[in-house]
């Protein structure tokens, strides 16, 4: 009964403009120092909504960039990546980096993952998006929010 309650706190103040305005700046930093600091093993976004920690290429530099994501299983074993960017206007660089290199890693568990990423679209991306609706109602928030299309990616292992 907390679990649900703490559950739906989470999802309404995630779906705030403030949240938006302020989770970028700390989120991801607080992911990347604890991931480090724990040898891959902790990932502390993942206990509101389950993570993993992208390694892709740069689409400009070509360097390796790593960044923490929330992530949607899938009963495949693949996994979702929205690239909600907290329902602000631009796409988040990540997808890009997805875009113009696919062949990536997701480190998971500490356990480094190879996958290949590819932009849904069509009803491939209207079955998989009303899949991370119903896994995370924020994002339908982020998506009302925003006028691009927010991109959608499967994961799956290399």
């Amino acid at each position: 009964m907390a679990a649900g309650i703490g559950l739906r706190v989470v999802r309404r103040v995630s779906a705030t403009r403030a949240f938006a305005r302020v989770a970028p700046r700390f989120v991801p930093a607080l992911d990347r120092a604890v991931h480090r600091l724990t040898r891959g093993k902790v990932l502390p976004s993942a206990r509101m909504l389950p993570g993993v920690i992208l390694t892709s290429r740069g689409a400009k530099s070509g360097l390796d960039r790593r960044t923490p994501l929330a992530c949607v299983p899938e009963d495949s074993g693949s996994r979702l990546l929205v690239g909600s960017n907290f329902g602000r206007p631009g796409h988040p660089a990540w997808t890009a980096n997805l875009l113009a290199h696919p062949d990536a890693s997701i480190s998971l568990r500490g356990r480094d993952i190879p996958v290949r990423a590819r932009l849904l679209t069509g009803e491939e991306r209207a079955a998989a998006w009303e899949a991370a609706v119903a896994f995370w109602p924020p994002y339908a928030t982020y998506q009302a929010r925003v006028e691009r299309e927010i991109r959608l990616f499967r994961l799956e292992r290399r």
